[in-house]
């Protein structure tokens, strides 16, 4: 119990507990200390110390890439951590534990939300890939947590010279698919780091859930070609990690399988 008494110790902390919820968000990337520092608006020397708190509990792990020193999620602890308050503190009773380890429920068609900032590049190539490369079988939304008053242009003309279509596609708040009368998630993607890092109310009916954060091709500064290269980059990017989860045998998995492959999607940063 000494194990379960210190992670939970660890998380009693709100800022901790910041801290280590920011890290689920955005797993499975590594996050640099001032990077966390900035999104939770902490002092460097405040946040090393809770840093150092969820490590020694076990709760996130450190690694350096180059002089820097990163933080991510240990999925295996956090793991452990439930497991133990199931099995230790809650006996292993099953009406208190939540069925999310099966599988989907039956049906060929599952939804799919899309989530960034602006809901104007990124998350709009997601929504019409999704919809080109898996066809009936899924069914694709994209929303903003703060969203522009229109598509991308760029992004529009490189889905058409794709042969996707792009009709219907425009910027819409998170808000839309928040309500009782909103569609039922099976699975939530961030594709920015921006939507990744903001606290959004929890899901109904705990859909699959995973951080896929790529650049921001809007955000290029340069010439006309650099600027050009970076929305053709992207979209390589989002097809590929479209293309791999559209492949995905969703109702043959079982949860627990699911997130692994949706998180594995995630790592990938660049086309083969």
């Amino acid at each position: 119990m000494e194990s379960l008494t210190d992670q939970l110790a660890a998380l009693s902390h709100p800022a901790r507990l910041a801290v280590f919820r920011l890290l689920v968000r955005r797993c499975p990337d590594a996050l640099p200390a001032g990077e966390i520092a900035e999104v939770l608006g902490l002092k460097s020397s405040t946040l090393s110390v809770y840093l150092a708190t969820l490590t020694r509990a076990g709760l996130i792990s450190q690694t350096r890439q180059g002089t820097s020193l990163r933080y991510a999620l240990d999925t295996g602890a956090a793991q452990g951590l439930m497991r133990d308050l199931f099995l230790d503190c809650c006996r292993g009773r099953p009406d208190l534990w939540p069925p999310l380890a099966g599988p989907l429920e039956a049906t060929h068609r599952h939804n799919v939300l899309f989530l960034c900032t602006g809901n104007s590049a990124r998350s709009i190539m997601a929504e019409a890939l999704l919809r080109h490369i898996a066809g009936a079988r899924l069914i694709a939304y994209s929303a903003g947590t703060h969203p522009n008053a229109e598509v991308n242009p760029r992004v529009l003309d490189l889905l058409r010279t794709k042969g996707i279509a792009t009709k219907g596609l425009h910027p819409k708040p998170l808000e839309t698919f928040q309500g009782p009368e909103a569609p039922r998630f099976d699975f939530v993607f961030t594709v920015c780091d921006r939507a990744a890092n903001e606290d959004c109310p929890t899901w109904q009916d705990q859909p699959i859930s995973a951080h896929w954060g790529l650049p921001d091709p809007a955000g290029v500064q340069g010439t006309e070609a650099e600027r050009s290269l970076a929305f053709h980059q992207t979209y390589a990017m989002m097809h590929q990690r479209i293309s791999g989860f559209a492949a995905l045998p969703l109702d043959a998995l079982d949860r627990v399988s699911l997130q692994t492959s949706v998180d594995d999607i995630g790592r990938i940063k660049e086309t083969t």
